[in-house]
């Protein structure tokens, strides 16, 4: 179909001419029409041959070469265009089904490989599952070229190809395909986007260690290796090379570890080898599904101690519900319990209506706060970011101003100044500000049952999210709301007195310590420049209590203090931007044949006329991290990029960089990885796959250096 519409418009213009060329000598006209048919596209149509159709399925040969080179290796793909509703089948078809064939008739000296298969997909069929794809398909066989060729022949490969697509039927197909190719002293690359893209589908050689267990009727397949973690992993399948290893219609419940992933699986009637083999996809928070090669030895768990999507909704929010409780008992709610207690010990003796109001408003602030960092992260991970429960606490800048928040709640507990009203000195908006105080203190701890609970969630509709979350608030709430349900228990505490006054004083002292504990995690993210920072601000924010103090003190006559007070707490809030701008301790390293991205640097390099590679990634992508450990980062790509003089820039986007986001956007992407190749002298860059191989990247290299 494809090669039809060049020769229906030459032949098109030809009447054209001839109409108007009616009374002109037939040796011109005969001039004019050579003319046309010069100008139609041969190359194109050299490397590709006719292609076969039926109302189900368009089947074309194509090569990667529009002229070969003697001794040379190339590629050809066949390709299928299924219509919709209709599937063909991998290698291993799953239940039924039968894998497309790829005969060729080579002169000789040729040598051919084996077909290629891209990664499939699991389809559902009644009862059945097959293995095999959908919408379009590219088979690649590799070929050499003998040595003998000469520059200025011609080859013509002969193929014969036979696929099944089914629906509601069955039906086979096959066709009969002739590519005929110059031979050239260099070869001439053709069909490069539709060869990249073939090979991007084509499983690859994971880089993880893999085993497997089989005991009776269950088995498991255990993955290990960076960059596995729930936060980075969305799906995963495995597909057995060995017809009937498995039960395929059972599904394959994924469990998700830090640096582990476990699938378990139903074994089939077919016994099992020693050495598993098969292709995993996994499909990672971006959304980017890639394909790996697994060789599984046996020796793995048969069990997986948490399960991330097997769990009913019921079984996640009672977990979650217990975590939230336990989360009480957990040392990073210590200072805002310290200041719960405070407030309950005042209400002793208090009336029924208050006391409930007091542990009300605290439940209502708790829940906000779940629910507003569980809307948060929703939107941060469709947007493409990996966001987890304590992600917040990534930031340097909302570390400091947690740690100054400490510090400026226990200078009130010291009695250095005192908050009047409605604030945290009691009442409802009190009550609700100690909820999301305690929540957002909350987040680096992690306890018994919350992972679990959190790891599940994410995996279900936002609604069932934000019920989750719900869930984990009320187990946090969990003793305001006993009180509030039972108000007579606030009348057993100590009645209020001078003892109360020294607790408050010393309940200072927790606040404190979490203000010093969150300058040491600020010393992890930004260094000794960070943490000099924190402590200005912290003296700052000091000043701003005394001065506000005095002025409490001096009644009427306090406005200097106060507005000493402002201008501390301005001067404080000014540092934030300098702890912004320090790198994370997660960020992505930039490897050392590369410099950091920036949209300056870039047009530098391209005023330069020097091609650039870019490569936008995050330290939270599994697919970055593989296809830096196998595509880019390796001897020989990087030997080829030296080669071609190919400066490249590595973008970070773990903190969601503003103009990276806008780079991203700028090619249709919400999510990393993305790979642009700008070639020299100028022009829009390539757009690779978001799976790369060695080859892939070298190949689009060599093109890059061609232009």
């Amino acid at each position: 179909m494809r090669e039809a519409a060049p020769l229906a418009a030459t032949a098109g213009v030809g009447l054209a001419v001839r109409g108007v060329t009616g009374l002109l000598s037939p040796m011109l006209r005969a001039l004019l029409l050579l003319s046309l048919l010069l100008l139609a596209p041969l190359p194109a149509r050299a490397a590709e041959a006719a292609p076969v159709t039926s109302p189900r399925a368009t089947a074309t040969l194509l090569a990667d070469r529009a002229a070969i080179a003697p001794g040379e290796a190339f590629r050809l793909m066949l390709h299928l265009a299924l219509a919709p509703g209709w599937h063909t089948y991998w290698t291993n078809a799953g239940d039924a089904g039968a894998a497309p064939e790829l005969a060729l008739t080579l002169p000789e000296g040729w040598r051919a490989g084996a077909l290629q298969f891209p990664a499939p997909r699991r389809i559902a069929f009644g009862p059945l599952m097959n293995f095999g794809y959908t919408g379009e398909a590219g088979f690649l066989l590799p070929l050499t070229a003998p040595d003998s060729l000469r520059p200025g022949a011609r080859v013509t490969l002969e193929a014969e190809a036979s696929w099944l697509v089914c629906a509601d039927v069955c039906i086979p197909e096959e066709g009969r395909f002739t590519l005929t190719l110059p031979v050239e002293a260099a070869p001439r690359p053709a069909n490069l986007a539709r060869f990249l893209a073939a090979e991007a589908a084509l499983p690859r050689d994971a880089p993880f260690a893999a085993h497997f267990a089989r005991e009776g009727p269950r088995a498991a397949l255990t993955v290990t290796g960076e960059g596995i973690s729930p936060a980075s992993l969305r799906e995963a399948a495995f597909f057995p090379l060995l017809p009937g290893l498995l039960e395929n219609p059972a599904p394959q419940r994924l469990t998700v570890r830090e640096g582990t992933l476990t699938l378990a699986l139903t074994p089939g009637n077919t016994p099992w080898p020693a050495r598993v083999e098969g292709v995993l996809t996994l499909t990672d928070a971006a959304g980017v599904r890639g394909a790996y090669l697994i060789r599984a030895e046996p020796g793995g768990p048969l069990h997986a101690p948490e399960s991330r999507v097997a769990l009913p909704l019921w079984q996640i929010l009672g977990f979650a519900l217990l975590g939230g409780l336990i989360l009480n008992l957990m040392p990073c709610v210590f200072p805002v319990l310290a200041m719960k207690a405070m407030a309950l010990a005042r209400l002793s003796g208090a009336a029924r209506r208050a006391v409930q109001a007091e542990a009300l408003g605290y439940t209502l602030g708790v829940l906000a706060g779940f629910l507003a960092i569980a809307g948060l992260m929703l939107g941060l991970r469709a947007a493409g970011a990996a966001a987890g429960w304590g992600f917040q606490f990534t930031s340097p800048a909302f570390v400091a101003g947690m740690a100054w928040l400490m510090l400026a709640v226990g200078l009130n507990l010291s009695g250095v100044y005192a908050l009047r009203g409605p604030a945290l000195a009691g009442g409802h908006l009190g009550s609700f500000g100690a909820g999301l105080l305690a929540v957002l203190v909350a987040t680096p701890c992690t306890a018994p049952f919350m992972a679990t609970a959190i790891g599940a969630a994410l995996t279900l509709p936002w609604a069932a999210v934000l019920g989750v979350f719900a869930a984990m608030g009320v187990g946090l709430a969990l003793p305001s709301l006993l009180v509030a349900a039972f108000p007579g228990l606030a009348r057993r505490l100590p009645r209020p007195g001078p003892w109360m006054e020294r607790l408050r004083q010393f309940l200072a002292f927790p606040m404190y310590g979490a203000a010093a504990w969150l300058v040491w995690v600020l010393a992890q993210q930004a260094g000794p420049d960070g943490v000099l920072t924190a402590l200005a601000g912290g003296v700052l924010v000091g000043l701003a209590a005394w001065a506000y103090g005095a002025a409490q003190a001096a009644g009427g006559a306090g406005r200097l203090g106060r507005a000493t007070a402002a201008a501390a707490l301005i001067g404080a809030l000014a540092l934030l931007p300098l702890l912004s701008a320090a790198p994370p301790a997660s960020a992505a390293a930039v490897a050392a044949h590369a410099e950091p991205w920036s949209a300056a640097r870039l047009a530098a390099l391209r005023a330069e006329g020097r091609p650039v590679f870019v490569n936008l990634t995050a330290a939270w992508c599994i697919s970055c991290k593989v296809n830096e450990r196998i595509a880019i980062h390796t001897e020989a790509t990087q030997q080829a990029m030296r080669a071609a003089n190919i400066a490249q820039l590595t973008g970070d986007w773990t903190r969601g960089d503003a103009a990276i986001t806008a780079l991203l956007r700028e090619h249709g992407r919400d999510g990393v990885p993305l790979y642009l190749l700008y070639p020299a002298g100028g022009g829009p860059p390539a757009v690779l796959p978001q799976i790369l191989t060695e080859g892939m990247l070298r190949a689009a290299i060599a093109e890059a250096s061609a232009r």
